[in-house]
């Protein structure tokens, strides 16, 4: 598919300008990785494992199986380095319907629900400068949606409304719109900037952290053998199976596949880049490199980070502790782990240093994913799949506009109606599906396409890509027969986009 477009406001053609280098490419990576989850989620994952070791291990499994889907990805990204990125692999690969799933699912909820998610933290967090800006202070409260239980799910029990946390995240998603319209440049400026003022605050928990180590946690989490302390190949970890459904009882690798749920979202959207690869210069080098580089640094700062929280706090506490000791990583409040651990090092300051440390986060993930989503739904509609009109780029700015103010129109409606955290815990399962499938359509255009140009070939091909695909799998597997809540809907979101499909491409027939 070329990446080339006719504007039909001035009838001439445009293209992508190719100005982000290495360094951008490497910075949208990153900054679409980092948003809130470092920050909150090893609480949930503490509390299932109840083991330091098991916590580390389930950050070292997301680690591993990021990495080895990263370098698979570049073969892909240097192959076809054209806009729209997985959305093309899945296309070329497996078929133009498979293509369209992915892109369907991106849309409605994986990068339009993640951009509202990360847009209404930031808006949670600046509460901590500006305490009339709170999720619960309305504007316009429209109405409470009552919880509706169907089978292992939950549904509802949602506030409708704006509130000044998501006005102040409209408001972001506003002026991140608005500037990324004026063209790729100015947006890999604010994403350069903000990636690397996110990276420092990362390291800046870590290196804080070292400074105010805990002797009490230390001695909690890694003396006497208290680190290994449940992770034995014989213990049996409690897990829920749905939602108010019975406990199981299960073992260390089914646990930690369980948990994945928090660190692979955390370390999603490393993806990002390929959607705007027809940007990139020499995206056969850049690409590839980007991907290693932005995926390495990144779950290197993760692991070092959940360390710091184990040299702080004891991993084991109780919900009703008086301290923040005493409630430990489990139960940190809100379970914000990262602000309990400036909290312990600076009491006082301690959460505002960290509330600010989110609000560079968010601000710049939100930026790195406006940016890269619109990419795919212009390609989709050249391929006649998408909107017609979102299938332009602007004479002037050579940047996706319509693209970009149609994500920005579902992502606020998600943001009002306060549905974007159920739809990214129903999707999680769905996205680890497309990843497979991508990785899948690797080994097929190897065998399609033996003679194609593969400027970099998968490092490890066929094992590593092929590890993917196994552990991948079996965490699907277990989350179906554990956590069905997260698995069932998301799979249901994917089917409903096949009558879109068959309607769509209809209609691309008929014109």
């Amino acid at each position: 598919m070329s990446n080339i477009a006719s504007s039909p406001e001035s009838g001439q053609t445009t293209e992508f300008v190719k100005s982000l280098g290495l360094f951008s490419a490497t910075a949208i990576v990153m900054g679409s990785m980092v948003g809130s989850g470092i920050f909150i989620v090893s609480a949930d994952m503490a509390r299932m494992v109840q083991s330091p070791a098991l916590l580390i291990a389930a950050w070292l499994v997301t680690a591993v199986m990021t990495l080895i889907g990263a370098l698979s990805y570049g073969e892909l990204a240097a192959m076809m380095p054209k806009a729209g990125g997985q959305y093309v692999y899945l296309r070329e690969g497996l078929g133009p319907m498979w293509g369209f799933l992915y892109g369907w699912t991106l849309f409605l909820v994986i990068q339009c629900g993640t951009i509202a998610a990360v847009a209404v933290a930031f808006g949670k967090f600046l509460g901590v400068f500006v305490p009339s800006v709170s999720a619960s202070n309305w504007i316009w409260h429209i109405a409470h949606v009552p919880a509706w239980p169907v089978g292992p799910m939950v549904l509802g029990n949602m506030e409708v409304g704006l509130s000044t946390a998501n006005f102040a995240a409209i408001i972001i998603l506003t002026l991140l719109t608005l500037l990324n319209s004026f063209g790729v440049k100015l947006g890999a400026l604010i994403q350069n900037i903000f990636t690397s003022a996110k990276i420092f605050a990362l390291l800046l928990v870590v290196g804080l952290g070292l400074m105010a180590k805990n002797a009490t946690a230390i001695a909690a989490n890694f003396a006497n053998g208290h680190f290994w302390s449940g992770a034995g190949v014989h213990t049996l970890h409690p897990v829920q199976v749905g939602v108010g459904g019975p406990t199981a009882m299960v073992g260390f690798l089914t646990v930690i596949a369980v948990v994945q749920v928090g660190s692979l979202f955390s370390s999603d959207a490393w993806n990002n880049v390929t959607f705007t690869a027809g940007e990139i210069t020499n995206p056969k080098r850049n690409l590839p490199l980007s991907l290693a580089i932005g995926t390495g640094v990144v779950l290197l700062l993760y692991i070092a980070v959940n360390f710091i929280y184990l040299a702080v706090l004891p991993l084991h506490g109780v919900a009703d502790g008086s301290t923040i000791l005493q409630r430990g990583i489990q139960f940190a409040s809100e379970d914000r782990v990262a602000t309990a651990v400036m909290e312990q090092a600076f009491a006082g300051y301690g959460a505002r240093i960290m509330a600010l440390a989110v609000m560079i986060s968010t601000f710049g993930c939100a930026n790195g994913m406006l940016l890269s989503g619109a990419r795919v739904y212009y390609t989709m509609s050249q391929d006649g799949l998408f909107f017609q009109a979102a299938g332009s780029l602007s004479p002037k700015s050579k940047a996706p506009v319509v693209s970009l103010w149609v994500q920005w129109a579902w992502t606020c409606l998600l943001c009002l109606s306060g549905s974007y955290g159920q739809l990214l815990d129903y999707v999680i399962f769905a996205v680890l599906v497309f990843y497979i499938l991508t990785i899948v359509a690797l080994f097929r255009l190897r065998k399609t396409r033996p003679d194609a140009e593969r400027p970099y070939r998968a490092i490890g091909y066929p094992v590593l890509p092929g590890l993917y695909i196994v552990m991948a799998s079996f965490i699907c597997v277990v989350l179906l027969r554990y956590k069905p809540q997260y698995t069932w809907p998301g799979l249901i979101l994917v089917l409903l986009g096949l009558p879109v499909y068959f309607l769509w491409r209809g209609r691309a027939a008929t014109a």
